[in-house]
């Protein structure tokens, strides 16, 4: 059973003619093999689906339409056998609009050398055939994936996934309805955006809804289920007993449950995963959600706090590109420093960190809410889980998206924060704080990101790539003066080539 196996990825190998029937009937019969020994990989999230060989340009066609209209095709890996003479690709790769990974391999791994032949040669010319089709691939100008290698060495099954990923993706986005409760933040400029330049580029929704919509349904969630939700906050996370016998602390839970329930059941009516609020706009609602957006990020929501309706898209599609792999992703925001020895971001947000990256089994705890309706708030404190992350921002240029990428070293804080009343990552960035603080401020990256240990960098790579958006990203390698000079470059880039 693979991660996603709603979905699919169609394997169409290349040939022609030429060659005749014993020749096609073997390169039919060796695409089946590599076929069935990657849907044989525990690594490869999505099941393979042999399309057969393609010999002409309308069988090409064809098969490149018949994906488009699939909506459960999340693209395509094109392989060629044999030669298959290029000019044959052009109206299939003309129409198709979905993403194609090049797989430049070969059915052998090791050369017979003691029986080659030209038989032998014509039917293994993989080597001559991608070179082929690679050339058509730039000709028209078409950014894709190659992968090279094998098609049983794992580090190829590990390429393939990380493009397999990047798809869900962009079917993610295609898709996505994104619900905003209020307005952004006033004054504040990094979360507002084109939400029709959003539509066109990711293909996601960002629609609004009044608060006293959200506030009937969550006002019509009943005792008995609110009763039920409380049960589930106990038996999941550690916790006083007060919080559910003292009244009065009972009340400040049944509150934050029927929010839960509520905004749960409003967005499923409406077909949205992912959401925005904002403290300045809770009318009917008696706070702010903390534990109820916690746990509905938990599920599989995306979230933006202050009206961020891009991060909000974006932690839901990367939820779902990380999907069954190890670590979680959340909202996060860079909230302060620590500078010393090796300097460090302490990541968090008012309420709104999301369990899926914590490093031991969260607490539940109520502590007031000190910005917008100043109340008692239940929430999840915990620390997120060390190890390599990354933090993602997409922002709005105006005549662009830009994606942001920093690579991060999550780490345990030195010791307990006991009067922190929020749930908090400590990390160091990449390749430094003094480096990647800068990089990010010059590139424009916004305050709020996708935080992730689940998602890789070619993940991404590959996302941005299938989408034609600008991703500039901050890691191990960057050096401060070439990065800038690349943010000149790729500015011209895509306003020429944006026709701007």
């Amino acid at each position: 059973m693979k991660v996603f196996n709603d979905k699919q990825v169609w394997f169409v190998t290349g040939s022609q003619h030429l060659y005749g029937p014993k020749v096609l009937q073997q390169v039919a019969q060796d695409s089946a093999h590599i076929v069935a020994g990657l849907n044989e990989s525990a690594a490869i999230s999505v099941p393979m689906v042999d399309k057969g060989t393609v010999k002409t340009p309308d069988e090409i066609l064809a098969v490149c339409r018949a994906a488009n209209n699939d909506p459960d095709c999340l693209g395509l890996v094109l392989w060629m056998h044999t030669f298959s003479p290029a000019k044959m690709w052009i109206a299939g790769l003309s129409q198709l609009n979905k993403p194609f990974l090049h797989l430049h391999t070969q059915f052998n791994a090791a050369l017979p050398w003691d029986s080659i032949d030209m038989n032998f040669m014509n039917l293994n010319q993989s080597a001559h055939g991608c070179r082929e089709f690679g050339f058509i691939g730039t000709r028209m100008d078409i950014d894709r994936k190659v992968v090279v290698g094998h098609w049983q060495n794992p580090q190829v099954h590990e390429q393939i996934d990380d493009w397999c990923r990047a798809a869900v993706g962009i079917a993610v986005g295609q898709s996505l309805k994104v619900a905003r409760f209020g307005d952004n933040m006033r004054q504040v400029a990094v979360t507002e955006g084109n939400k029709v330049s959003a539509q066109i580029k990711f293909g996601y929704e960002v629609n609004a809804y009044g608060l006293g919509e959200l506030t009937e349904v969550v006002d019509a969630v009943s005792e008995a289920d609110v009763a039920r939700m409380l049960d589930e906050y106990a038996s999941s996370y550690a916790m006083d007993a007060a919080l559910i016998n003292d009244s009065d602390l009972r009340k400040i839970m049944q509150r934050e449950a029927r929010l839960e329930i509520g905004m749960e059941r409003f967005l499923t009516s409406v077909g949205a995963s992912a959401f925005t609020n904002t403290f300045e706009n809770l009318t009917g609602l008696g706070s702010l959600p903390g534990l109820a957006t916690q746990r509905l990020m938990a599920k599989g929501f995306g979230y933006g706090g202050e009206g961020d309706w891009k991060t909000s898209a974006m932690v839901h599609i990367m939820k779902q590109m990380g999907k069954g792999r190890r670590g979680g992703t959340s909202f996060m925001e860079d909230y302060t420093y620590h500078f010393g020895a090796t300097d460090q971001v302490l990541g968090a947000h008012m309420l709104e960190v999301c369990p899926s990256i914590a490093a031991a089994k969260p607490k539940l705890e109520i502590h007031p809410h000190t910005i917008g309706l100043r109340c008692d708030v239940p929430r999840l404190l915990f620390s997120g889980e060390q190890g390599p992350a990354l933090n993602v921002s997409v922002i709005d240029l105006g005549n662009r998206f830009r994606m942001l990428v920093n690579c991060l070293n999550t780490v345990a804080p030195p010791q307990s924060l006991p009067h922190l009343p929020v749930a908090h990552a400590l990390w160091q960035p990449l390749p430094d704080l003094q480096t990647a603080a800068a990089a990010w401020i010059h590139g424009g990256g916004a305050h709020h990101s996708a935080y992730s240990q689940a998602v890789s960098v070619e993940m991404l790579s590959d996302y941005a790539d299938m989408l034609g958006m600008e991703m500039v990203l901050i890691d191990q390698q960057t050096n401060l003066r070439q990065f800038k000079s690349e943010l000149k470059m790729q500015s011209v880039y895509y306003r020429l080539a944006s026709g701007v």
